[in-house]
């Protein structure tokens, strides 16, 4: 089901919200997780967003995080397996009372360079003003061409976000 993009303000409580997520899974599988991180547009002060909270887990293996399914699903996270991205597993969450997604959670293996690739693109938004002012124009242009369909949103930015992402992880390197 297509969901429509709707870019907000930046909102401090983002980061509340983020680390609240986060207290609760550490809290519903403590041994699932070796680091959550709060990523995305959401995690970069002043950048513009769907007001939706990403997170970053990685696991010692896919299949510690294969064993936490049922205590993440007894939070209301949606299994979503790799979802497209071989090497991930992916959950949502929704609000129980609106039904509007609130949340998403990335998990990867330890050494996956996927995570790498989500910390330098975040940390560079935050460490580079100009550069997260150039991602708001690409969201805005892409939010005007797909204004109803989330997933044509992403797939538009796609091609800004890995080679801004990609010059940030060879700057770590």
């Amino acid at each position: 089901m297509a969901r429509p993009v709707a870019l907000a303000p930046h909102d401090p409580q983002w980061a509340v919200r983020a680390a609240a997520l986060i207290a609760n899974l550490r809290a519903a599988a403590p041994d699932a997780f070796r680091t959550l991180h709060h990523i995305g547009s959401t995690a970069v002060p002043g950048l513009a967003a769907k007001p939706v909270i990403d997170l970053l887990g990685e696991a010692e293996s896919l299949a510690a995080i294969e064993a936490a399914r049922p205590a993440l699903e007894a939070l209301g996270w949606r299994w979503r397996g790799e979802n497209g991205a071989a090497g991930r597993r992916y959950f949502t969450l929704d609000d129980p009372e609106t039904g509007e997604r609130s949340a998403h959670l990335h998990v990867h293996a330890a050494g996956d360079p996927m995570i790498a690739w989500h910390l330098a693109f975040r940390d560079r938004l935050r460490a580079e003003p100009e550069t997260a002012e150039a991602y708001a124009r690409e969201k805005g242009r892409c939010a005007a061409l797909h204004p109803g369909d989330s997933g044509a949103y992403a797939a538009c930015k796609k091609t800004w976000t890995d080679r801004v992402a990609g010059e940030a992880v060879g700057r770590r390197s």
